[in-house]
C-alpha cells in the first residue's frame, strides 16, 4: 500500500480537483448508507435526533442472545465474521497451501471434541511450573515465562516509541494483573460495584473447584486473588489520569526501577524476557512497581501461587473444556454484560485465528473482498476532509500565528493509510499443530511477544498497523502521527463506492474527520507532527483549549447513561472533541463537494438532512443495561445517543437544515453551544 501524506492542502484548497475528482457523486435514489426505514417520523428531529433517526431501527434490531450491544458496528462486523468463516473453511478444508496456518487454528479452535478429551492436560505442565514456584527470587523468571504466553500476572511489558525520541523504539514497563480490567471495579463502593466484587469472588472460587481445588481450599484461594487484584488496583492509576501522556512518561534507568522493587529481581527478569542489555526503559507509572513490592512483601508463596494460577487458567478458558468455557461466559458475558447466550463456536474460532494470525487472515480478506477502487476514493474523501481542517487551523481566532503554524506543520505531516498494510506480516516461524488448539494459541502469543520485544533498540516502523484489516473501526495514532482506516469499514453502511455523497460523507466521512481530529484532542495535542510528546502549544493558547474542552466535558458529564450513572465527561474527552470536529469538518467538505452535483432531494430529505441522518444512523443500536454500565466506567467513548445528541446540538449547521427553533432541546442558545474545533 502506498502511504498518503496530506502535504499539499493548499493545492487542494485551490481547486479541490485533486482530490474530490475522485469522490463519487450521487447516484440517484442509491443509498446503501442512509437508510430511509430506520427513521422514527412521529420524533422530532428537534427534539431528539438519535430518536428520530435510528427509532425504527432500534425497534426492529432487538439484541441477538449472544450481544451485550447491537448496533450498525456489530451488524457489518457479523458480515464480516461470516465472511471470514468461509476463508477459514475453506482454508482448513485443503491439504495445502497459502492459507494453510489460517486453516489449521481454526480447525484446532473448532475441534471440541479433542479439547474435551485433553481436559486440563496441555496445562498441567504450566500448573506443575506455578506448584514448584518455591520462594519469591525465582518469581521473575515464572512471571516472564506468563508474559510471553499471553498471560499478564502482575504487570505488562512491552515495547513502544520513546516519547522524546519517536525515531526509536525502548522497553515499557506498566501497571496491570488485574482480572477484571479497571481499577475502580475493585475500589467502588456503591451497591453494584460490590455485587459484581461478590459475583468475581464466587466465579475465581468455582475456576478452582474445576481445576480440582476442594471447595474450602477454592474459596480460600479466591480470597487471596480478589486481595492481591485489590491491593494492585489501588496502586493503579486511573483511566482519566491516564489520559494525560504527561502521566505516563516516566523513563527509568534499569537501577531506578530495581530500586522500587526490592523483592522482584528485574535484572532476571529482563534476561528471562530476552532483553537483557536494556539499561532505559520507559515506567508507565512508578507508583504502581512500589505497590508491587508491598504486595509481593505482604503476601506469601502460597497466595502468590493462587494468584498465579487464577490468571493463568482464567487467560486459557477459552480453549479449555466446556465447563470452563461455559463458567467463564458465566461471569464475564452474563453478569458483566448481560448477554444472555455465549457466541456460536465458529464465531469465537474466527476471532480467536483473527487475534493470532490477524494479517495472514487480513489478507485473504483483502485478496477477495477489498477493491482497489474503494482504497482510491477513500483517500480522495480523507483529503478533501484534511483540506477543510486546514482552512479551519488558518482561521481560528483563539490561536496565535506560532501555535498555528506548528499545527498546520503537523496537520500536513499527517499520513494516511487506507485497507491494509504496505507489507504483509510474516509468520513462517509460528508453528501451528492441528488438534492443538491451545498450543497454537500459547505459540501465537509467545511469537508476537517476541515480535514486539525485537523492536526494541531499532528504529520504528512506521509502516505498521495497529488494527487488522477485517476490523470495522479505525484509529489515529498520536505517535505515528497517522489515520488507518482498514479494508472492513470502508463499506456499507458506512461507505458506499457507488452511492449517496450526503451519506457517505456523513458516516464515513465523519469518521475521517474524528481520526484527524484526534491529533489535536486533549491527549493528541502533547505530541508534535514526528509523534515526540513535546509542548508545542503557546501558554494562551492552551489556556483556550483546556476552556474549550470543559465545555464538552461539562455538557456530557450531564448526560445519564442509565439509570443514576452518568457520563464521564473527562474519560470520553478525547473521543467527544473528536465526534464534533470530526462532524464539522466532514460537513464542511461535503458542502464544497456538493457544489458540483445537484443536491436534489431523496426521499423528501435534502443533501444536508441526509448528511446529519448519514451520521446519526451508524450510531443506532440496543445495549444491555449491564453493558451500558460496564461501558461507561471504562469506555473512552460516549453512549450511542450521546455521540449523536451531543454533537448536533453544538452544529448551527444541523439547526439550519431542520429548520429547528432556536430553544428546542437540539438547538440551544448560543451560549449553550460547545466548540473546540
Amino acid at each position: 500500500m502506498r502511504s498518503h501524506c496530506v502535504s499539499s492542502l493548499a493545492t487542494v484548497l485551490a481547486g479541490l480537483a485533486l482530490g474530490l475528482a475522485d469522490v463519487p457523486t450521487l447516484a440517484a435514489e442509491h443509498n446503501a448508507v442512509v437508510d430511509l426505514t430506520s427513521i422514527d417520523t412521529s420524533v422530532s428531529p428537534c427534539e431528539n435526533f438519535y430518536r428520530f433517526a435510528c427509532g425504527k431501527w432500534i425497534g426492529q434490531n432487538g439484541l441477538p442472545a449472544d450481544r451485550a450491544r447491537w448496533s450498525r458496528f456489530d451488524s457489518l462486523a457479523e458480515r464480516n465474521v461470516e465472511k471470514l468463516r468461509d476463508i477459514l473453511e475453506a482454508a482448513a478444508a485443503a491439504a495445502s497451501g497459502e492459507r494453510t496456518k489460517i486453516g489449521e487454528y481454526y480447525a484446532s479452535c473448532m475441534d471440541e471434541a479433542a479439547i474435551e478429551a485433553k481436559g486440563l492436560d496441555p496445562l498441567r505442565d504450566e500448573l506443575d511450573r506455578i506448584a514448584a514456584l518455591a520462594d519469591v527470587g525465582a518469581l521473575p523468571e515464572l512471571i516472564a515465562h506468563h508474559h510471553e504466553i499471553g498471560v499478564a500476572s502482575f504487570f505488562t511489558f512491552n515495547s513502544g516509541q520513546y516519547y522524546h525520541d519517536a525515531t526509536q523504539v525502548i522497553a515499557r514497563a506498566d501497571q496491570g494483573g488485574l482480572s477484571l480490567g479497571d481499577r475502580d471495579y475493585y475500589l467502588k463502593t456503591d451497591a453494584k460495584s460490590v455485587e459484581i466484587r461478590a459475583a468475581y469472588l464466587r466465579h475465581v472460587a468455582t475456576v478452582f473447584r474445576l481445576a480440582g481445588d476442594e471447595p474450602a481450599a477454592a474459596a480460600k484461594a479466591a480470597d487471596q486473588v480478589m486481595a492481591i487484584e485489590t491491593a494492585l488496583a489501588k496502586a493503579s492509576i486511573d483511566r482519566v489520569s491516564r489520559r494525560d501522556p504527561k502521566n505516563l512518561d516516566h523513563p527509568f534507568r534499569r537501577q531506578e526501577l530495581t530500586a522500587l522493587t526490592a523483592h522482584f529481581d528485574w535484572d532476571r527478569y529482563l534476561a528471562d524476557v530476552g532483553t537483557g542489555s536494556v539499561e532505559l526503559l520507559n515506567v508507565g507509572w512508578p507508583d504502581f512497581f512500589t505497590g508491587l513490592e508491598t504486595v509481593l512483601a505482604a503476601n506469601d508463596m502460597p497466595a502468590v501461587k493462587s494468584y498465579l494460577r487464577w490468571h493463568l487458567l482464567n487467560r486459557m478458558a477459552g480453549l479449555l473444556p466446556k465447563a470452563f468455557v461455559d463458567e467463564n461466559f458465566a461471569f464475564f458475558g452474563r453478569t458483566l454484560t448481560g448477554t444472555k447466550v455465549i457466541r456460536a463456536r465458529w464465531k469465537r474460532c474466527v476471532e480467536g485465528t483473527g487475534r493470532s494470525l490477524g494479517e495472514e487472515l487480513g489478507k485473504a480478506y483483502v485478496d477477495a473482498y477489498f477493491p482497489p477502487a474503494t482504497k482510491a476514493q477513500t483517500v480522495a474523501m480523507i483529503r478533501s476532509i484534511a483540506a477543510t481542517y486546514e482552512e479551519n487551523l488558518r482561521t481560528l481566532d483563539w490561536m496565535s500565528e506560532a501555535t498555528r503554524e506548528r499545527a498546520l506543520g503537523k496537520l500536513a505531516a499527517i499520513v494516511d493509510k487506507v485497507g491494509y498494510p504496505d507489507k504483509w506480516r510474516d509468520y513462517s516461524a509460528l508453528k501451528i499443530e492441528r488438534g492443538d488448539a491451545l498450543g497454537n494459541a500459547v505459540r501465537a502469543a509467545s511469537f508476537d511477544f517476541r515480535r514486539r520485544l525485537d523492536k526494541i533498540g531499532k528504529p520504528v516502523d512506521r509502516g505498521e498497523w495497529g488494527m487488522t484489516p477485517p476490523t470495522v473501526n479505525a484509529y489515529y495514532s498520536p505517535r505515528y502521527n497517522d489515520i488507518n482506516f482498514p479494508a472492513g469499514i470502508l463499506q456499507p453502511p458506512f461507505f458506499d463506492a457507488e452511492g449517496d455523497l450526503a451519506g457517505n460523507y456523513g458516516a464515513i466521512g465523519a469518521v475521517m474527520g474524528h481520526e484527524i481530529t484526534h491529533g489535536f484532542d486533549d491527549e493528541g495535542r502533547h505530541f508534535d507532527g514526528e509523534g515526540n510528546l513535546k509542548e508545542w502549544w503557546g501558554p494562551a493558547d492552551a489556556t483556550a483549549f483546556e476552556g474549550r474542552a470543559a465545555c464538552l466535558a461539562r455538557e456530557y458529564g450531564g448526560f445519564t447513561a442509565v439509570d443514576d450513572v452518568k457520563v464521564n465527561g473527562r474519560l470520553t474527552l478525547g473521543e467527544n472533541i473528536a465526534d464534533n470536529g470530526g462532524v464539522r469538518l466532514a460537513f464542511a467538505a461535503f458542502r464544497r463537494a456538493l457544489a458540483r452535483g445537484s443536491g436534489q432531494s431523496i426521499g423528501g430529505y435534502t443533501p444536508e438532512q441526509r448528511f446529519f441522518i448519514g451520521y446519526a444512523q451508524i450510531w443506532c443500536g440496543n445495549t444491555t443495561p449491564e453493558d451500558l454500565r460496564r461501558r461507561v466506567q471504562i469506555d473512552p467513548h460516549s453512549p450511542g445517543e450521546f455521540r449523536v445528541n451531543g454533537v448536533v446540538v453544538n452544529q448551527p449547521e444541523f439547526a439550519a437544515a431542520f429548520k429547528c427553533e432556536a430553544g428546542t432541546p437540539m438547538a440551544p442558545p448560543p451560549d449553550k453551544v460547545c466548540r473546540v474545533w
